[in-house]
């Protein structure tokens, strides 16, 4: 990605967390349709919302385009009302949180982990981040605890674990805007309901874009983005989706956020 320019704006020790796409359009290399048509998405500081759409729908563009691993093709993405093309990307991307479906370990111990995003992290700092998304349990339940061996890619890990792992990092770092592509979304029941509580107390206070992969997790958000074709298709709350009759109701009543297309203008 470019570097920002002569009118480069220095990123704050603390973003409020407002996101705006503004006309947004953006293609791969090589592809022929876009992956997002003219986009405009406001999001309030705090609120949490769940990107929801069938594969290709533009969800995960929408991700990557807000943590300014691609820049838009055409259009405006702002953080508090700045274009993020003026942010120093590096200095931006420490007000991020992004822990995707399945979390990036590498070798080391567990500590080493979740301290990666802040390698001067003590102890007991990283301790109170694992406390805080409710990952202490399970982590002391390990024969080494936060020194348990992690082999490449989380190996030696259950994907349960590695999920916990990744949130509690996220909380270390502690994040003004907070990007999730559903954590719970490979795992089995088991070790879900835990994952989805470290999940919701990463997100209670701060900003959230949450690719939805799973309806209960679409239903709990404060608004509901519904993606076909890379347009938005209708937004809401849950229950206000549902009593519209639209995309959305469709899906639910499929009781499958991941089927065939929707359809651009489907009822």
């Amino acid at each position: 990605m470019p570097a920002p320019g002569a009118d480069a704006v220095a990123v704050p020790a603390r973003l409020r967390g407002e996101v705006e796409l503004r006309d947004v359009s953006f293609s791969y290399s090589g592809s022929a349709a876009p992956a997002l048509d003219r986009v405009s998405l406001h999001i309030a500081p705090g609120e949490t919302v769940a990107l929801v759409g069938t594969t290709g729908a533009g969800k995960s563009t929408v991700v990557k385009l807000l943590a300014r691993f691609y820049d838009p093709t055409a259009g405006t993405v702002l953080i508090d009302g700045v274009d993020v093309r003026r942010f120093d990307p590096a200095a931006f991307h420490h007000r991020l949180g992004v822990v995707p479906q399945e979390a990036h370990l590498f070798s080391g111990d567990i500590a080493d982990n979740i301290s990666y995003g802040a390698p001067g992290a003590s102890p007991a700092q990283v301790e109170a981040a694992a406390r805080r998304v409710g990952a202490l349990e399970a982590i002391a339940a390990l024969p080494h605890g936060f020194r348990q061996p992690v082999g490449e890619r989380g190996q030696g890990l259950s994907a349960g674990q590695r999920q916990l792992i990744a949130l509690a990092r996220a909380e270390l770092v502690d994040p003004d805007l907070l990007l999730l592509d559903e954590a719970t979304a490979a795992l089995d029941p088991a070790p879900e309901s835990a994952v989805l509580v470290a999940a919701d107390r990463l997100a209670s206070p701060r900003t959230t874009v949450v690719i939805a992969h799973r309806l209960a997790t679409a239903a709990k958000a404060d608004r509901i983005v519904v993606l076909d074709g890379g347009r938005i298709m209708e937004q809401g709350r849950h229950l206000e989706l549902l009593a519209a009759g639209g995309p959305y109701a469709h899906l639910w009543a499929a009781g499958s956020l991941d089927g065939p297309q929707l359809g651009v203008g489907a009822a």
